[in-house]
């Protein structure tokens, strides 16, 4: 296992084998497309609930209550997946959960606004935790902890502090806002653009390797050097790396949909999108039970990960095929809130 993905658990000259990095790296998609997109979903859902005439009390509620399960289900649920309740941990269910429940007072700024906070966020929030570190050193507060730097304090880890997901989120709602209102015909434009003026400010962000890096800076000119950016907490080279990467994979989503190109995977890929977190909230779980049941945890190479990977996903197809019927046919069920 390689976790160097932060300036708290790397160091100088430290290996950074490129098979075990690029499969880690891989994953560091997930997470902001993750959050993005939710912002994106409960954004065009909130509008279509008002548009209806469902009052903006009842809708602020709808988020509250929703926005409290899904932070819940980190501590209560997931931790057990990952460490069987050794650590506690608050990853990116947290940060969804507690960064919807900032937007019930959120969502009512303009989309310049959304834009402008989301930005100034994700450029401003490393300056903020130094400020902060120079303050209070090591002994970090649990609310600045849980709200903007992480931290760990012996088995409570706090992985996905919330304001820097929010600057995603807000990002993402604003997307959402944007859409409905608009109803773009080439939406694949909006994508592509911006995943082109997000790749480039990496590249600068990179090249300058200073500021804007979390501490974590490259220490050469190879291709990992260049991909390894901070995830915890998230600096903007990671920030301009993985969304400039979503928002490209985006706009090839969307021209493919437009033109009425089928490709390999796509219904396999469509289900998969629209149970995204229930899927989230099984695999780990079969994974971790599978690996241990087997008595192969951490003892196997990173083939079969990939093959135990893909057989996860061909086991919960099905699963995902009736949750998605069953969500259809009861859209204001408890699977609302899922």
């Amino acid at each position: 296992r390689l976790f160097s993905d932060s300036a708290r658990t790397a160091h100088q000259g430290m290996a950074l084998p490129a098979a075990q990095f690029l499969t880690r790296w891989m994953t560091h998609l997930c997470a902001p497309s993750f959050v993005f997109l939710a912002g994106t979903a409960v954004a065009l859902s909130v509008e279509h609930r008002l548009a209806r005439g469902e009052t903006p009390r009842s809708v602020d509620r709808y988020l509250l209550q929703r926005g409290l399960l899904i932070a819940a289900l980190d501590p209560l649920w997931m931790t057990w997946g990952f460490t069987w309740g050794r650590i506690w941990l608050l990853q990116v269910l947290y940060a969804i959960g507690t960064s919807l429940i900032l937007m019930v007072l959120l969502r009512r700024l303009s989309i310049t606004w959304l834009v402008g906070i989301s930005l100034g966020l994700m450029l401003g929030t490393e300056a903020l935790i130094g400020v902060l570190s120079t303050t209070y050193g090591s002994h970090t507060p649990l609310f600045i902890g849980l709200l903007l730097s992480g931290m760990r304090r012996g088995s409570f880890v706090v992985a996905y502090p919330t304001i820097p997901w929010l600057a995603i989120m807000m990002l993402g709602w604003a997307c959402g806002r944007f859409l409905f209102a608009a109803k773009p015909q080439g939406p694949h434009r909006l994508f592509f653009g911006a995943s082109a003026l997000a790749l480039l400010l990496f590249v600068a962000v990179r090249g300058a390797n200073t500021y804007g890096n979390m501490a974590l800076t490259r220490e050469g000119s190879s291709l990992v050097q260049w991909l390894h950016v901070s995830k915890y907490p998230p600096g903007l080279s990671y920030y301009t790396l993985e969304l400039g990467l979503m928002f490209l994979a985006l706009g090839a989503f969307c021209l493919l949909d437009k033109l009425k190109v089928d490709f390999f995977g796509e219904k396999l890929l469509r289900v998969l999108g629209q149970t995204a977190l229930f899927y989230y909230l099984l695999h780990v779980h079969l994974l971790e039970l599978v690996a241990h049941a087997l008595n192969v945890q951490s003892k196997l190479g990173l083939t079969s990960a990939y093959i135990g990977g893909a057989l996860i996903v061909l086991f919960l197809y099905p699963a995902c095929i009736r949750y998605r019927a069953y969500k259809q046919a009861h859209p204001e069920g408890w699977t609302r809130y899922l």
